[in-house]
């Protein structure tokens, strides 16, 4: 079945077909069997752990990696030295590695280089996550943040927070392949924090589900000598329509903020979740290109003119930011 279609099914109320349905009800079992095994796998030393999971319930972007920024800085604020450790979904080494900002997304993952680069904090990539989370702790970080964590149960946490997308939501609230859930809904119930990005109304959500909201910046050049204000750009779009881009979860999500934003290319082009982009993605393109922070660090060493990303920052209620400080201090004993 094509991603097309899925996505019809998942997102657009295309019935799932009995192939999908019987492949659900595997997934399910399977996945039951899965997190059982990995409960009990958890390593003893890492049990108690200042270990806090950011995740998500469905297959695809939901903004994790802005909360995760915004919650790193909140840390930093406090005194706190926090840390870093991701899988890095789309790398193309499979050796564990400190992400630096100098570093190769081809080594580490885009996600982690944009997280390593726009918080200067210790970033580890590792297939083990546990031991990902120890090279950290001997490195003198006090708290760990787990990107996409939710479903990897073999590593042990404190605290959990599942982030949603209020546009797509849980889609037709079928587990995979059937639908987009990784877990079930009933998952909600077990986070510390649910946190929704965007203000679409969205049923099924628990009555204190946090809103977030991201907060666009100014445009940045590839190369890292100009910028532009919203606006600047708009007007510039104007009178030269050039081509948007993004190879994230969301595609639509970057070209509806741009066009919200009263930046309107000409063209838009959606790539696979991590594509490892080339020269040849660009052959033809005319004008502006603009693309994520995230697609950013992956074409930066391609030679690309007049090339703009567009970083994006989280914005959470203040109630919310405080609660999640003052559980992080009681993890470390109320330091």
């Amino acid at each position: 079945m094509t991603p097309a279609r899925l996505q019809r099914t998942w997102y657009e109320g295309q019935p799932p077909g009995l192939l999908l349905r019987g492949l659900e009800q595997l997934y399910k079992q399977l996945r039951a069997f899965d997190r059982r095994r990995q409960s009990r796998a958890q390593p003893d030393d890492l049990r108690g752990r200042p270990i806090i999971v950011i995740g998500n319930l469905t297959v695809g972007g939901t903004g994790k990696t802005p909360l995760l920024l915004r919650l790193c800085e909140l840390l930093k604020q406090a005194g706190l030295r926090p840390g870093v450790i991701s899988r890095g979904h789309g790398r193309k080494s499979r050796h564990a590695v400190d992400v630096r900002a100098a570093s190769s997304a081809a080594d580490t993952g885009d996600e982690p280089l944009v997280i390593a680069r726009r918080s200067c904090l210790p970033v580890r990539v590792d297939t083990d996550r546990g031991a990902g989370a120890r090279h950290l702790f001997a490195g003198g970080v006090e708290v760990v943040l787990a990107d996409d964590g939710l479903q990897r149960q073999r590593l042990p946490r404190r605290l959990e927070i599942c982030v949603v997308d209020a546009r797509r939501g849980f889609g037709n609230g079928h587990q995979l392949p059937a639908g987009p859930l990784r877990d079930p809904l009933e998952r909600l119930s077990e986070v510390d924090w649910v946190v929704v990005n965007g203000d679409d109304a969205l049923p099924g959500l628990p009555e204190d589900a946090v809103r977030m909201r991201l907060r666009p910046g100014v445009f940045r050049s590839l190369d890292g000598l100009q910028q532009r204000t919203v606006e600047e750009m708009a007007a510039h779009l104007v009178a030269q329509p050039g081509h948007a881009l993004a190879g994230i979860g969301d595609p639509p999500r970057f070209f509806r903020l741009l066009r919200d934003l009263g930046c309107k290319p000409g063209s838009e082009q959606a790539f696979p979740d991590h594509h490892a982009f080339s020269e040849q993605d660009f052959k033809g393109r005319q004008g502006s290109l603009l693309m994520t922070e995230k697609d950013a660090v992956k074409c930066t060493g391609l030679g690309l003119a007049d090339a703009w990303y567009l970083p994006v920052e989280a914005e959470l209620p203040a109630a919310f930011e405080q609660d999640f400080l003052a559980r992080a201090r009681a993890m470390l004993g109320g330091a």
